[in-house]
């Protein structure tokens, strides 16, 4: 373990993201009411630029008069290379209460971007004299964004989730899809009998963001998973992001939450053996050992760690 322990994870629930266009404030209590950890309203892709002013006003009146509950409120705004994202800002700040807790940064490239939006979030909150600090989620979606993936994390201290953007990541990169995320028809090898297997076209950028997070203390959460029709292609692709270490993924359609929030909560059997591997160490320790045997496997202390992080994030949901 190096000697700078690397700090945790903001403690919320974040196992799903729910987005929506802030040109149709007639979801917005539907979305409200959902059972997304996050909600995400959205300034940017969705939203074409006749309707960026009105969908401004919109997503400033829902934050004030909508009853959120306890969920995570994040705004989206538009890309530092347009003209919107400065008013996008400025007005919500300006204009709406503390009810807010993010905003969502797209298309990052450096840790230059991250300056340029905090130092304008904070001039706003000086001058409005705002209470509750606002914090960022960034968007890893163009080749820019992953070579400096680590100096965008640790970019700023209002920094707290980082997403994978694949569609304009796949752009960005060059590659021959139009698929947004899941499994690549193009995507695969030849094994010596003529079967094809599959790979995830996603696993470099994702591990990135991973480390990249859990270094500094970020949550590093999956984008969108584009065809809504395909909800075994949603769970398997949620799936292979959780097992990598992401702690949730984004939905562009309701009917995505619940699978979003099923992969990304521990099972019951998920907890019960990781509490069984905890009371066998603790058992072990007491007995003077630095390791032991659990159904037929040696367990020790790096098993203890693999096993608090599910017990935690358990404890984390139900709380």
């Amino acid at each position: 373990m190096s000697f700078k322990v690397q700090p945790a994870s903001p403690s919320r629930p974040n196992r799903c993201q729910l987005f929506g266009p802030g040109s149709r404030p007639a979801i917005f209590e539907k979305m409200a009411a959902s059972a997304a950890d996050v909600i995400n309203l959205d300034l940017e892709d969705s939203v074409s630029p006749a309707d960026k002013a009105e969908a401004r006003k919109n997503i400033i009146t829902a934050i004030n008069d909508i009853d959120w509950g306890n969920k995570t409120l994040s705004v989206r705004i538009n890309g530092l290379d347009t003209e919107f994202w400065y008013r996008d800002v400025v007005e919500i700040l300006e204009q709406a209460g503390d009810r807010i807790d993010r905003i969502m940064i797209p298309k990052v490239g450096c840790a230059g971007d991250i300056y340029a939006v905090d130092a304008l979030v904070s001039a706003v909150e000086m001058a409005k004299g705002r209470k509750k600090p606002i914090n960022f989620e960034v968007i890893i979606e163009t080749a820019a964004g992953l070579t400096h993936v680590e100096e965008i994390a640790a970019a700023s201290p209002r920094m707290v989730a980082m997403s994978l953007g694949a569609a304009d990541y796949a752009a960005s990169m060059g590659m021959q899809t139009t698929g947004i995320g899941g499994t690549q028809e193009n995507y695969y090898m030849r094994g010596p009998n003529g079967e094809t297997h599959w790979g995830d076209p996603w696993h470099a950028p994702v591990v990135a963001i991973v480390a990249a997070c859990r270094t500094h203390g970020l949550l590093p959460v999956d984008g969108p998973f584009g065809d809504f029709s395909d909800d075994e292609g949603f769970t398997a692709q949620a799936r292979r992001s959780a097992t990598l270490g992401m702690v949730g993924k984004w939905a562009i359609h309701p009917k995505q939450v619940a699978l979003s929030n099923e992969v990304f909560t521990p099972s019951e059997a998920q907890i019960s053996e990781a509490r069984d591997i905890l009371a066998a160490m603790a058992q072990a320790e007491a007995e003077g050992q630095g390791a032991a045997v659990y159904k037929g496997r040696l367990i020790d202390l790096a098993s203890i760690r693999q096993a608090q992080v599910i017990v935690k994030q358990a404890e984390l949901i139900d709380g």
